[in-house]
């Protein structure tokens, strides 16, 4: 088994207490059941505490998050009591691979790292170079792929190939990129796009203020992003392609998934012309809040992805 990931991979390290927006605020935290059994095993005060914090919801195991939704070993300081009483190793499942995603093959795992985190958004869109995918390690097993994996690959390298063809402006890369996908994406002005995005499933009031305001938002169309936006749409589309689309594998919607990843740049597009529109400039760190925004929102809710796919239906 080979497992792949995006060049900038390794180069990714948790900000931990610096980060403003914790994944151990506000999100759900189940225990995998090898974890819960060591917990089990932790004796003195700190075993005390862990069973303490820990209930059973649907035969699953997860923390007890106190009022303010946060972990009950997030300390006053922002850092893990876990790692700080007995060590990394014994940290769940969920909080040692986040933000990782992980896609299956049958001969390969691919890994990337979700732009719901902060410090992972600010890494992915300010790459300047075109990004690409290495084998990090093997583990000996050689699957061997099957048809249609292939096909789906040599397809995916294509779709890579054209999104960072430099040659082409953005637009043109995208409409190549819908062609060969057999979709058509037909671009809805920001009123009705923040009208359908407040009818999914909402978390954070900060997002749904957001889509309030562009909802009553004037037109946007003729807002001219900074010459850099170029490479940061490039980046944003690679990684939006290399987490989704494989899911046509499974359930066959290639042009479905296709326009979902152009929804989904475009999206982020948008919100950045109506920040611009607003505040007459526009930062990288502008950029990867609202990145971080839509993704924390929209990839890591199942209810609303198939909701969006289905608007392509």
């Amino acid at each position: 088994m080979k497992y792949i990931a995006p060049n900038y991979y390794e180069k990714f390290k948790c900000i931990a207490d610096k980060c403003k927006h914790s994944c151990c605020i506000g999100w759900e935290i189940d225990i995998d059941a090898d974890t819960y059994e060591k917990y089990q095993s932790i004796q003195g005060d700190f075993g005390n505490r862990l069973n303490k914090n820990i209930e059973i919801v649907d035969e699953v195991a997860c923390f007890k998050l106190d009022i303010n939704e946060r972990c009950p070993f997030l300390n006053k300081n922002n850092l893990c009591d876990i790692i700080l009483n007995i060590g990394e190793d014994y940290l769940c499942q969920i909080c040692n691979d986040h933000p990782r995603f992980r896609n299956f093959y049958g001969g390969a795992t691919e890994i990337g790292l979700g732009l719901c985190c902060e410090a992972a958004a600010e890494l992915i869109i300010s790459q300047k170079e075109k990004v690409s995918f290495e084998t990090i390690y093997e583990d000996g097993v050689n699957d061997e792929f099957s048809k249609d994996e292939i096909e789906f690959i040599e397809l995916r390298n294509k779709l890579f190939k054209i999104l960072q063809n430099r040659k082409m402006q953005i637009n043109q890369r995208i409409n190549e990129f819908l062609k060969i996908c057999n979709a058509e994406f037909i671009e809805e002005n920001p009123n009705k796009t923040a009208d359908f995005l407040l009818k999914l499933e909402r978390l954070d009031d900060k997002w749904t203020n957001i889509l309030d305001e562009l909802k009553n938002s004037a037109d946007l169309n003729y807002t001219k992003l900074p010459y850099y936006f170029d490479t940061v749409a490039e980046q944003l589309l690679i990684y939006f392609t290399y987490r989704h689309l494989s899911g046509c594998l499974d359930d066959g919607r290639l042009s479905q998934r296709a326009n979902f990843i152009i929804f989904s740049y475009k999206t982020i597009e948008t919100l950045c012309k109506y920040h611009l529109s607003v505040n007459n400039n526009i930062e990288y760190n502008d950029i990867s809040e609202y990145a971080r925004l839509y993704s924390s929102e929209i990839e890591y809710s199942e209810e609303n992805i198939e909701t969006i796919l289905k608007k392509f239906s």
